[in-house]
């Protein structure tokens, strides 16, 4: 299985034990990682099977405004951001993530926050025959659930943990 890591976490996919498929023709990705890995499979032609997206970052129903004030409080004060960020994450567990966290970028959480999912090319990665799973939680305090639910359970199936925030937990 090859997997993507969400913003500024490495290792993270250990939480992910019951979500995920250990092959070889399985792509994965948490958060930013599941822009990553649906890119990957986008634009990759070896075979691939199963596409597994974990609280995919979707942020396309938000202003420009909401991107712009965002990226000027990670350059005013990186830590304090990615704190509060990772806080929102970890939503409604109390999980430490000081082990599995590693430098996030200006130019990451830019392509993070800017992101569009297209349906167009989620229609294509369907007819290539790869399989689309998306698991998310009703609870995530890093993306509006319900949108999200709605853009991705038109296309694709969702597994909506209510009580769940952006980390399944």
């Amino acid at each position: 299985m090859k997997y993507f890591n969400g913003f500024s976490l490495s290792g993270e996919e250990i939480f992910f034990k019951e979500q995920l498929v250990h092959s070889r023709y399985t792509v994965a990705g948490f958060s930013y990682g599941a822009q990553k890995a649906f890119d990957y499979v986008y634009h990759n032609k070896e075979r691939i099977d199963r596409l597994i997206l974990i609280s995919p970052a979707f942020f396309q129903n938000h202003k420009k405004s909401f991107i712009k004030t965002q990226l000027r409080y990670f350059k005013v004060d990186k830590e304090a951001y990615r704190k509060a960020f990772l806080e929102n994450v970890t939503y409604p567990s109390s999980i430490f993530l000081d082990d599995f966290l590693c430098d996030g970028s200006y130019k990451e959480l830019n392509d993070l926050l800017s992101y569009a999912w297209d349906k167009e090319k989620i229609k294509v990665l369907i007819q290539r025959g790869i399989s689309i799973e998306v698991f998310m939680g009703g609870a995530d305090k890093i993306v509006d659930a319900k949108k999200s639910f709605e853009f991705f359970s038109a296309l694709v199936p969702v597994y909506l943990f209510k009580a769940k925030g952006h980390l399944l937990q």
